[in-house]
């Protein structure tokens, strides 16, 4: 039988064909979407693989695949005196998401409304630790749609490693000195079906460490109607809990223009929960993501489902990046 498999260089060095390999099945025995293929975790043409790279920040930690990484943050890093002599983001924009599959049409809506906007990628831990996992990210910096990568945490492989978010948003303005920086889990969230128990619980406070180093904060609301989940369905359960009982600070939270009988929904929905007086609500027009998508030659889904399955939440998406560029546009200048 023939399976596909996943290896990755930082940890168990190159394969080639006719190696002899341990794989992890878990995933394909489960049968898993995000992360339905098998992967190696040993390789005995590897056994002598050298302890390679720079650095004294071990990512894995404690388990039999820790490995270095030169965190950009430490002593032995040229830019170790950037956090040192760190004062504040400046109201940098930040956009805080969770789901990996907002990445791409926030980006391609940003870009083709104006493509000299510089993007800069922050992902967190609370998916796919490894970021070469998200063909996603591989094919916007081939497209060259985002500038540079950050993995934080126990994430790795991006253009540089932090140690936690706080460090990440610093390394994002000051080093990598993009227009915007935009952050979200890699592929694969994980959810349990209870109120407090899914990993995109990390936005609250994403957003509110943005706003301690002095960014602008905007807040990505996961919205769908096709969702057959009711706990998804609007405005969905992962955004209403975020917001009410995680978030401790603010932030702009960024809408779609729907029509009547949507909007009134999550509007209702805002009413009931006191989202207005916590948080600073902007509406915007998403209607032209489709257009972005195709330009750029994306295709790009949500738990399956592309624009025409989940229109909302592209447009949800789509709305976003209309507001980031009339906001960059109105500060009169780009890096």
């Amino acid at each position: 039988m023939v399976s596909r498999a996943v290896n990755y260089n930082d940890l168990t060095g190159p394969v080639k064909e006719g190696d002899l390999v341990i794989i992890n099945t878990t995933a394909v025995e489960l049968s898993l979407g995000t992360g339905g293929v098998h992967f190696v975790i040993f390789n005995y043409s590897n056994e002598s693989k050298a302890l390679e790279g720079e650095g004294h920040i071990m990512k894995l930690r404690y388990t039999p695949n820790q490995f270095r990484v030169l965190a950009v943050e430490e002593e032995e890093s040229k830019y170790h005196h950037v956090f040192n002599e760190f004062k504040s983001l400046n109201g940098h924009m930040v956009i805080v998401g969770t789901l990996h599959s907002m990445l791409a049409p926030m980006v391609a809506m940003i870009k083709w409304l104006d493509d000299s906007i510089k993007i800069n990628y922050i992902m967190t831990d609370g998916g796919s630790l490894p970021i070469h996992f998200s063909n996603t990210v591989r094919e916007l910096k081939e497209k060259k749609l985002i500038h540079g990568t950050i993995t934080i945490g126990h994430a790795f492989g991006g253009d540089l490693e932090c140690t936690n978010i706080y460090t990440g948003l610093i390394a994002a303005k000051e080093i990598l000195k993009g227009d915007v920086t935009i952050i979200t889990m890699g592929p694969g969230i994980v959810g349990t079906g209870t109120k407090y128990g899914f990993s995109g619980i990390e936005q609250g406070y994403i957003i509110d460490a943005v706003n301690t180093l002095g960014g602008e904060a905007i807040i990505v609301p996961r919205i769908s109607f096709k969702d057959r989940r009711e706990r998804h369905y609007g405005m969905s359960h992962h955004t209403r809990t975020v917001l009410t009982e995680i978030v401790k600070t603010t932030g702009r939270l960024i809408l779609p223009k729907l029509d009547d009988s949507k909007s009134s929904i999550i509007k209702e929905q805002i009413k009931d929960l006191k989202l207005d007086s916590k948080f600073a609500i902007e509406y915007e027009s998403g209607d032209y993501i489709l257009e972005a998508l195709k330009y750029y030659k994306l295709n790009i889904t949500t738990m399956g489902r592309g624009y025409q399955e989940d229109e909302e939440y592209f447009k949800t998406l789509g709305a976003i990046g209309n507001y980031v560029f009339k906001g960059l546009k109105d500060r009169g200048g780009l890096i």
